[in-house]
């Protein structure tokens, strides 16, 4: 059985299937550490798991106005990623499940706490 190759994206597709200016992709690509496939001709390339990362990048700077040392510390940190996306698959619900839904004021007050958490670790 012959393996699927994964999309692959230049940057000029992935930034507008995220929305971006090209040049904040390659900001965030030097700030964040992603490195991209190149072609022969120098031409970036990105993966799926590429955009996944980018994705997340957004979410993290643009929704939860983490700045980018919080949101490096969150994408390093494997605990802090771990309570986000717990705070996440709590407020949605599952089927067959029965799920306690976070009021949005209180979803918003944890994910306060917790940018202000990673803040005071970027401190120490």
């Amino acid at each position: 059985m012959q393996k699927m190759e994964k999309k692959r994206f230049r940057i000029g597709e992935l930034a507008k299937k995220l929305n971006l200016e090209t040049s904040v992709i390659r900001f965030w690509e030097k700030e964040f550490g992603i490195s991209s496939k190149r072609s022969d001709g120098s031409q970036r390339f990105y993966t799926e798991d590429d955009y996944k990362k980018f994705e997340k990048i957004k979410e993290l700077l643009h929704i939860k106005k983490f700045t980018i040392a919080g949101a490096k510390s969150v994408l390093s940190d494997k605990s802090s990623n771990e309570l986000i996306s717990a705070a996440i698959r709590s407020s949605e619900p599952k089927k067959n499940a029965v799920v306690k839904i976070i009021p949005s004021t209180l979803e918003k007050d944890i994910l306060e706490l917790q940018k202000k958490l990673i803040q005071l670790r970027e401190l120490l």
